[in-house]
């Protein structure tokens, strides 16, 4: 176990993460249907230049090629016996390219959803997805990650599943949740609402916060939720890089460099600490917002109003926590998306 990321919170005023796993590994080769997992014994060459590719951005933390590889997931591919071996050799990777680099750089080992309903609407038991988890968080272990980092997760029984699982592997962690729809998960989660759960929990994570979802602007949205709490813990913002689009027989996120520049500073100064890209962001959306939270000076905390206008406007008219406002008129004057 290390410290290397409680280092560098207390030390550093942004903290800035990678951006997209499954964009840039389609754009390497990867088939739709295939287990990104696997590459990391099959291509790790490839899986190695996917990290250096967001550590060259600027990025002081990367998450491992391992989101879908817990033994859930993986049985889809008949590989569930291979989640601990398949999670190591992600972190082993990440090991050497954060060691590589010439600057304190964190390894984060991602842990994905398990893909279930959780009982009694699912099959899914609390004590099966802690083992599932452990297991994993194991393998990351061994690998060398630095901290534990559980993403993309809708229900709350989920998320603490998780965290009952990295303290059994005596291990730091970080927890995203996913807000889909008008501010809250799939399984109805509010920004509100996390914040309740996560200072509930035995063993809180170093920091929590938010990924992909529907949108940037959706996502800063849900950070100011986060924040009007007065939580201490730091904040995580990685939102996608705009919207995605079916274009010749691919799916493309429309969001330049200069949104994702713009977003990072707004999230920057809505009270997020780490900061990066979920799904569609690229190196050169991460050097860019790099370049932007090194030379642009720290703003007043953005409202709604001026979040709609600089990142597109939002996808619903509320963010489900009833606090504050946000008139339709925030929603549709924002729509002139920066191109």
């Amino acid at each position: 176990m290390t410290n290397a990321l409680s280092k560098m919170i207390e030390t550093r005023e942004w903290i800035l993460t990678d951006g997209a796993t499954g964009t840039n590994l389609f754009n390497m080769g990867l088939t739709s249907g295939d287990a990104p997992e696997m590459w990391n014994e099959e291509h790790p060459d490839r899986i190695k230049n996917l990290y250096k590719l967001a550590v060259d951005a600027g990025s002081d933390l990367f998450l491992t090629n391992s989101f879908g590889g817990n033994a859930s997931r993986l049985k889809l591919h008949n590989a569930e016996k291979r989640a601990r071996e398949l999670s190591r050799i992600a972190a082993e990777l990440g090991r050497e390219v954060a060691d590589a680099a010439g600057r304190p750089v964190v390894v984060a080992g991602s842990v994905g959803p398990t893909g279930e309903i959780f009982a009694p609407m699912g099959p899914m038991t609390h004590e099966l997805a802690v083992e599932i988890f452990h297991e994993q968080a194991e393998g990351l272990k061994e690998g060398g990650a630095d901290v534990l980092w559980v993403e993309t997760i809708s229900a709350p029984e989920e998320y603490k599943a998780a965290a009952e699982a990295f303290r059994l592997a005596d291990m730091p962690w970080c927890g995203t949740m996913s807000f889909d729809t008008a501010g809250r998960t799939m399984m109805g989660v509010t920004s509100a609402q996390m914040v309740e759960m996560v200072e509930g929990l035995p063993n809180p994570p170093l920091a929590f916060g938010a990924n992909c979802g529907v949108g940037a602007a959706d996502l800063l949205r849900t950070v100011l939720g986060f924040t009007a709490a007065g939580v201490e813990r730091p904040v995580i913002a990685k939102g996608n890089a705009g919207i995605p689009k079916y274009v010749d027989g691919h799916i493309h996120y429309d969001g330049t460099p200069e949104l994702m520049a713009e977003y990072a500073c707004l999230a920057r100064d809505a009270g997020a600490k780490i900061i990066g890209g979920c799904c569609g962001t690229m190196a050169e959306h991460l050097a860019a917002m790099h370049e932007a939270l090194s030379t642009r000076p720290k703003g007043a905390r953005p409202t709604l109003e001026t979040i709609a206008e600089r990142m597109g406007g939002f996808s619903s008219a509320n963010d489900g926590t009833g606090e504050g406002e946000d008139p339709e008129s925030t929603r549709t004057r924002g729509r002139r998306r920066r191109k």
